[in-house]
């Protein structure tokens, strides 16, 4: 019997490299489409078939799935500060429905495309679900602007008949997270004690392990045109930042700065970064404007659908502080 080729787009990536690892443990081929300077460091050692291209260029994308049974397209431009965010449009958006499009004209069996909470609504004061009414206008930030323009894009192509599953990663967590993510980052600020106060928010937390067997079962037992929230466990940013200081031993912030003041900084730090240092800013203001919605999320629907059963995120944590302080990018415990 011959193996499924599945095309992961994004494989490289932090959730991607996770995928690929969950097929090959299934016993699948895996292809991953990287563009032709990525990092390919999250792959090392794995028995994965290279193709270079991107996204945004139809032709590349029809070669990368030649010949696969199943596309997973994780890949996707998430930075939350950009100068010029035309290049995410292309890659979400296009890129979207360009691997789409080129998979369903190859007659490939499924089409996983992973979108994120962030694209979905949240009702004022509760808890978000697939049906939770949301809006182009309600997005705050290019990257959630863009990725909710991508899932609109996605449903659109399964209306007309394409074999699309659509998934919605909340935070994942855990090793490899290479760059790292905006939420890997607050755990490597807290590890270096750089995070001497927080700014409240809501945030539902998954183990990335559990995001990935998430793809595999969308894949499998998913039915087309729907969503199906991955998730984990909501927290405060504070119930957090305690569950992250039992699993590291060193203490928890205690101060929590006002709203206000968090953006003034981020005003200023933006400003900084676009005159002087043109990167990143340790606090944007897309970010702060985020933290304003607890971004709390239930996966009763994945779960009852396709058997998606995501554990305590203890162990993802416990993964990420390890691997952060193996790569140097954290102090070690002392």
């Amino acid at each position: 019997m011959t193996t499924k080729l599945a095309l992961v787009t994004g494989g490289n990536g932090f959730v991607g490299c996770h995928v690929v690892r969950a097929l090959l443990a299934r016993g699948d081929r895996v292809r991953v489409l990287a563009r032709e300077n990525a990092d390919l460091s999250a792959l090392v050692g794995l028995p994965v078939e290279i193709v270079r291209g991107d996204l945004r260029y139809f032709d590349s994308v029809v070669r990368a799935v030649d010949g696969c049974s199943e596309v997973y397209h994780v890949a996707a431009d998430y930075r939350l500060w950009l100068t010029d965010p035309a290049p995410m449009y292309a890659t979400n958006v296009a890129g979207t429905q360009h691997i789409i499009r080129a998979a369903a004209n190859a007659g490939v069996s499924r089409i996983v495309h992973t979108s994120t909470v962030g694209a979905l609504g949240i009702p004022h004061g509760g808890v978000g679900r697939e049906d939770t009414p949301s809006s182009l206008a309600e997005m705050t930030g290019h990257y959630k602007r863009s990725k909710y323009m991508a899932q609109q894009a996605a449903l659109e192509a399964a209306r007309a008949g394409a074999p699309v599953v659509l998934v919605n990663p909340s935070t994942p967590i855990g090793a490899l997270d290479l760059k790292p993510t905006p939420t890997g980052r607050i755990i490597v600020d807290f590890l270096n004690r750089r995070m001497p106060a927080y700014v409240e928010t809501g945030l539902n937390i998954v183990d990335v392990e559990n995001v990935a067997r998430g793809h595999l079962l969308a894949a499998e037992r998913g039915r087309i045109g729907e969503k199906y929230i991955l998730g984990g466990e909501n927290l405060t940013l504070r119930e957090f930042l305690e569950r992250l200081a039992m699993i590291s031993g060193l203490p928890a912030p205690k101060m929590r700065i006002p709203y206000a003041v968090a953006l003034g900084y981020a005003l200023g730090a933006e400003a900084f970064a676009r005159t002087v240092t043109r990167r990143a800013p340790r606090a944007s203001l897309t970010e702060v404007r985020m933290a304003r919605k607890r971004m709390f999320f239930d996966s009763s629907k994945a779960r009852a659908e396709l058997g998606y059963s995501p554990g305590p995120i203890d162990a993802a944590l416990a993964a990420a502080i390890e691997f952060f302080r193996s790569k140097g990018t954290a102090r070690s415990a002392a």
